[in-house]
């Protein structure tokens, strides 16, 4: 009776090194499609919502979710106003406080980019130097933080929205998702919560002063400020007449 003929060493290893290889591949094709749904879905996203507003944006849902783990109530305060129905005083303010070269740039201002390097340098406390279109596609498009991951996603859609939204979208998309508050986004939230008005009908000192909080909008509060917070709304109040919206 003949012996069954037993598989040669070189067989034995070279199976494994196939479904290796095989394992291998199919993690590339899987990333490839990945990285190719990420690309078309973030173009996609952003020339939709190019001609239709935002309803709703990541930082709103962890804004949510934090309060439900945290046993609070829910506030979620967000009305949608065109940029041409608001009080031409918070566009002003806006760009006055946050970004007086947003119609000059391309979406990154890299002069104030250096200045806040050389700040951050010296200082503990980290101060950006984000222009609006950066601001912009952060607040709709990802997550507050400072890790690398964001910041490289944060520059891709800048790039995206720089390219496919005229400034004035920029802007309009801008004032109506920021946060502005606890709970409270955008210029008319804003509006309705710390003075009981429109954004239609704010005065300069109240736009400025809405502007004044926008780095720090959980902390400070448009209607009790600091000296220093103070200082700042003067400023902004000061440098509105000189912003001129163009486009």
């Amino acid at each position: 009776m003949e012996k069954p003929h037993s598989k040669s060493p070189k067989a034995n290893t070279r199976k494994p090194k196939a479904s290796k290889k095989k394992v291998l591949l199919r993690i590339l094709v899987l990333f490839k499609k990945a990285l190719i749904l990420f690309f078309a879905s973030s173009i996609g996203f952003t020339i939709l919502y190019r001609y239709v507003d935002p309803f709703f944006t990541p930082l709103m849902v962890i804004r949510t979710v934090q309060q439900v783990f945290h046993g609070d109530n829910i506030r979620l305060k967000n009305t949608w106003v065109d940029l041409e129905e608001m009080s031409m005083f918070m566009p002003k303010a806006a760009l006055a406080a946050e970004d007086q070269k947003f119609f000059q740039h391309n979406g990154f201002d890299f002069e104030a980019i250096g200045k806040a390097f050389e700040r951050n340098q010296k200082s503990k406390k980290l101060r950006g130097g984000s222009t609006i279109s950066q601001q912009t596609a952060k607040n709709v498009f990802l997550w507050s933080g400072c890790s690398w991951l964001r910041k490289g996603l944060e520059t891709y859609f800048t790039v995206l929205i720089e390219f496919f939204w005229p400034k004035k979208r920029i802007l309009e998309v801008y004032l109506n998702v920021i946060e502005m508050g606890s709970g409270i986004y955008g210029a008319e939230a804003a509006s309705q919560y710390y003075y009981h008005k429109s954004c239609r009908k704010l005065t300069k000192s109240q736009a400025a002063a809405i502007a004044s909080v926008f780095p720090l909008p959980l902390k400070w509060d448009p209607r009790k400020p600091s000296a220093r917070l103070s200082k700042k709304q003067a400023w902004i109040k000061r440098q509105i007449d000189g912003v001129e919206i163009s486009e």
